[in-house]
């Protein structure tokens, strides 16, 4: 039985940006202060898992009336 795994999408640091609509200056100093972990494979560009990025969402409690 062959079963196709799902692979983890790995993104840039200009895509990560993008999505989480925040400067690359930032994302590099949330992987600086470990918020959000990045990997690198050599002299290869950093890469951040789309699935790391997510979970470095924190949701805000909503007020209560």
């Amino acid at each position: 039985m062959n079963r196709k795994r799902d692979l983890p999408t790995y993104l840039s640091l200009e895509e990560a940006a993008e999505i989480m609509s925040l400067s690359t200056r930032t994302i590099r100093r949330r992987i600086s202060d470990g918020t959000i972990p990045a990997y690198q494979c050599g002299r290869r560009p950093i890469r951040i898992r789309l699935d790391d990025l997510e979970a470095a969402l924190r949701r805000i409690p909503a007020a209560r009336w």
